[in-house]
Order: structure tokens, then C-alpha cells, then sequence
């Protein structure tokens, strides 16, 4: 207790000020420097130069159009000679920074709501009746089970259910994808970015484009950087994939567009920047449920006025357009904060110097003897008396042993020694 007393009397009764010792010592001296030359090189070189610590930064606010292009052709046995253009395999039509490009699909024509047999599988497989209890259902099945076991074909019995019928079976997805020729499409993409700091705004679509050379160009990292129309085979082939094993299953792929400008300089050097990634992960080893698929239908009525479908299960790839980026133009407030931030950090200096001094060195119990200083209050310390009230001593003058001269004085007289008693 009396331990703790004592720390937090001397917490709250003492106080430190510094104190200015200069220490001549080459190691120490070039340490000192050599952290302030460090610390000087972070500041102007880090801060100022790379991080552009004089500017105010804005992030980037941004709106996003697409547009595809290309055409292709079909011809099997299930759907025979078909043409596939825009509003075919764009679905939908629009959405918000992104697009999907349908690649592959599992057509199921011709349903209609009525009973038939479930597809065959482990829960589905029966033998009588009694193992397909009356209106169960699962999140795999088909439609809701009858009760009735059914023959599925020759060989294989399952249950019953009412559905869409027949039902779908998407055991097997077609290969190569069933429009592999979408390689091929083209994609536009159209961004406008403003920075409202700034009231600064800019597209993709450079001044220096024009209508004859947008019609014409087609992306490409060395030759045409800024061309904002892109190949759906390049996109997915400068990720690190392949267009004809991701169009099988889909996928997701980004196209990143980055914005960086530095507002100090003209517009024109603020351009977009490209690059592109698969954004969903491909794991070859835990390779379950992979890809982008969905389904939809379309509705009809036959001559007899029946309702019929035809169920659509479409693979495709999803292109996500990811605009990210900020500018940043000369502000005073940054530069004073950053300015005043690097003032202090040569406090670093001296504190390393002085760990290394008072710890480290062979003579550190001197340079801490000399660096720190306890001094005591005024009114403990004991003070010689103060005499300053007491009337000054006379000053005795005496004559001097030459000739009578009146008035003449001379210097004062030394005191004579002691006398020597002698026995």
C-alpha cells in the first residue's frame, strides 16, 4: 500500500522539463543523422512525392451503360436451324453495371401441368406404391409426389408427381456450350465518372475518339489501350481462362476500369485504365456446384388453347463492369497537416538516440547522470541566512607612516596575527 502511495505521490507532485545536454560522440552524432536523413527521405519522398500528400482527394462517383453485339447460327435436332442475335442471349435486356451473355443452355419443350413420373434418383426410385408417401416434396423434386409408383421406361419405376411435365433433366450439360461462337460478341462499354469535389467529369469514350474508329476498334492492351469496345473471348482469355471451358457451365467475370487522375494536370491525362479478373473462384479440387446458371420460361397456348412452356435452363457468363478510382488536386489544409506530421517525427530521432545513450552505451550511467537532474522544492532545501537587513560593517581607514599629511589616508590595515604565547 505504502508502494502505491509513493508512485502516485510522485505521479501527482512531481514534474520533468527537459533538459539540453550536448553529447560529443561520432557514433551517436551519425545515428542521429542518418534517422533524420531516413525520416526526411519518408516525408518528401513517400509522402509528398508517391502518396501526393499536398492534394485533396476525391473518390470517383460513376454510371455505367452496355451494349452487345454479334450474331450466330444453330442447327439441332431439338431446336433446328435457328438464328441467335442480341435479344436472344442478353437476358435480361438491362441491368445495373453488369451484363449476362447466355453461352449454354437445356431446353425443355412443350410441358404442360399434369402427372408424370419424377426423375430417377435416391429418393425417387421406388417399387410400389407405399414408397411414395402422398404430397411430399423436396427442395430437388420436380413437382408433389401422387403416391403412385410409376415406370419411368422399360427398366425403372419412380414416383409420380403432379408438374410441368415432362419434367427437366439437366444430368447431362451439352458440350462444347451451345453457343460457343459467342467468343466472338463484342461488348461496348460506356462510363461517365464525376468527382464532386472537384465538379469534375469525364467518360471512357475519349474526345479523340471518333464514330469511324469506334466502329472499327477492338481492344487491345498495346495497341488500342483506350478502345472501349471489347471481345467476349480477349476478356475472358486476358483473366487467365479459357472462353470455351467457362462458356459450358458460366461464370462471373469483372472488368475493372480504374480511375486515377491527377487534377494539378490537364484533363487529358486523366484516362481510364483496364484490366480484367474471374471473380468467381474456379477450385479444381472442391469443384462443387460450379459456374452461373438460371432458368426461366416461356409461356404459350397450343390451338386446343392448353397453356404450355418452354423451360430454358441458361449457362452464361455475367460481366461486371467495377469502376473504382480517385482524384486528387493542391489544397493547402493537406499540405500544412502533412508539413506539420513530418516536423514531429524528427522527435523519433531524439528518442532513439536517447535509448541508446542512457542503455545501451558502455558510459551510460554518466551521460544519465548528466542528462537527468533532481531537484528538491525551494522551501525543503536549507539556505545560508539572509543578512541583507543588517547595517554595513564600518570600513576602517588608517594613516600612513610617511610625512604629517593631514587628511591622508591610506590603505586599510590587515589584521595582526594571533600572538604566540611562549611559556
Amino acid at each position: 500500500m505504502a508502494g502505491c502511495c509513493s508512485v502516485l505521490g510522485a505521479f501527482l507532485f512531481e514534474y520533468d522539463t527537459p533538459r539540453i545536454v550536448l553529447i560529443r560522440s561520432r557514433k551517436v552524432g551519425l545515428m542521429n543523422r542518418a534517422v533524420q536523413l531516413f525520416i526526411l527521405a519518408y516525408v518528401i519522398g513517400w509522402v509528398f512525392v508517391w502518396e501526393k500528400g499536398y492534394q485533396e482527394v476525391d473518390s470517383v462517383v460513376s454510371s455505367v451503360t452496355t451494349k452487345a453485339k454479334g450474331v450466330t447460327v444453330t442447327n439441332t435436332s431439338q431446336l433446328g436451324f435457328r438464328i441467335w442475335d442480341v435479344a436472344d442471349y442478353v437476358i435480361p435486356a438491362q441491368e445495373e453495371s453488369s451484363l449476362f451473355i447466355m453461352t449454354n443452355i437445356i431446353v425443355t419443350m412443350n410441358q404442360t401441368q399434369g402427372f408424370c413420373p419424377e426423375l430417377p434418383d435416391k429418393t425417387s426410385v421406388c417399387k410400389s406404391d407405399s414408397d411414395c408417401p402422398a404430397g411430399s416434396t423436396n427442395t430437388h423434386s420436380s413437382g408433389v409426389a401422387t403416391g403412385r409408383c410409376v415406370p419411368y421406361n422399360g427398366t425403372l419405376k419412380t414416383c409420380e408427381v403432379a408438374a410441368w411435365c415432362p419434367v427437366e433433366d439437366d444430368s447431362n450439360v451439352p458440350k462444347p456450350a451451345f453457343l460457343k461462337a459467342a467468343e466472338n460478341f463484342t461488348l461496348l462499354v460506356k462510363n461517365n465518372i464525376w468527382y464532386p469535389k472537384f465538379n469534375f467529369t469525364k467518360r471512357n469514350i475519349l474526345p479523340n475518339i471518333t464514330t469511324t474508329y469506334l466502329k472499327s476498334c477492338i481492344y487491345n492492351a498495346a495497341t488500342d489501350p483506350f478502345c472501349p469496345i471489347f471481345r467476349l473471348g480477349k476478356i475472358v482469355e486476358n483473366s487467365g481462362h479459357s472462353f470455351q471451358d467457362m462458356a459450358v457451365e458460366g461464370g462471373i467475370m469483372g472488368i475493372q476500369i480504374k480511375w486515377d487522375c491527377n487534377l494539378d494536370r490537364a484533363a487529358s491525362f486523366c484516362l481510364p485504365r483496364y484490366s480484367f479478373r474471374r471473380l468467381d473462384t474456379r477450385d479444381l479440387d472442391h469443384n462443387v456446384s460450379p459456374g452461373y446458371n438460371f432458368r426461366f420460361a416461356k409461356y404459350y397456348n397450343d390451338l386446343t388453347g392448353t397453356e404450355r412452356r418452354t423451360l430454358i435452363k441458361a449457362y452464361g457468363i455475367r460481366f461486371d463492369i467495377i469502376v473504382f478510382g480517385k482524384a486528387g488536386k493542391f489544397d493547402i489544409i493537406p499540405t500544412m497537416i502533412n508539413i506539420g506530421s513530418g516536423l514531429a517525427l524528427f522527435g523519433v530521432a531524439t528518442v532513439l538516440c536517447d535509448v541508446i545513450v542512457l542503455y545501451c552505451m558502455k558510459k551510460r550511467y554518466y551521460y544519465r547522470e548528466k542528462k537527468y537532474k533532481y531537484v528538491e522544492e525551494y522551501e525543503q532545501v536549507d539556505h545560508p541566512p539572509n543578512l541583507s537587513h543588517l547595517p554595513p560593517a564600518p570600513v576602517v581607514t588608517t594613516l600612513s607612516a610617511g610625512p604629517d599629511t593631514p587628511g591622508s589616508p591610506t590603505p586599510p590595515v590587515s589584521p595582526a596575527p594571533a600572538l604566540e604565547h611562549l611559556p
